[in-house]
């Protein structure tokens, strides 16, 4: 199975923000073109969102990590934003039976 490279975010974000958060997560030009497949998973209560962003590299994520639409998004995000954490990891699909 291919290896694949994921970058995980999650932040807790202010209460009732979620709306507005989502308003500014998406980036303000086209994605890069190494992204393969983003999601957004949040808390019942709205109060922590995860993305999931699955990259063809290493490399090609930070730099999207390090450019400056990166940066203007997380400025953006910034008043909504309690507390951020982020992961990079290398991972592949698990083969999950049929039933």
């Amino acid at each position: 199975m291919r290896e694949q490279f994921v970058w995980v975010t999650t932040r807790r974000i202010k209460p009732g923000t979620l709306e507005e958060l989502e308003r500014v997560w998406r980036p303000d030009h086209p994605y890069p073109e190494e992204l393969r497949q983003a999601y957004a998973y949040w808390s019942e209560d709205g109060q922590e969102i995860t993305g999931v962003s699955f990259w063809d590299t290493k490399e090609a994520c930070d730099s999207w990590r390090h450019s400056e639409a990166e940066a203007r998004r997380r400025e953006a995000m910034a008043p909504y934003v309690v507390e951020e954490r982020e992961g990079f990891y290398r991972g592949r699909e698990l083969a999950v039976p049929v039933r």
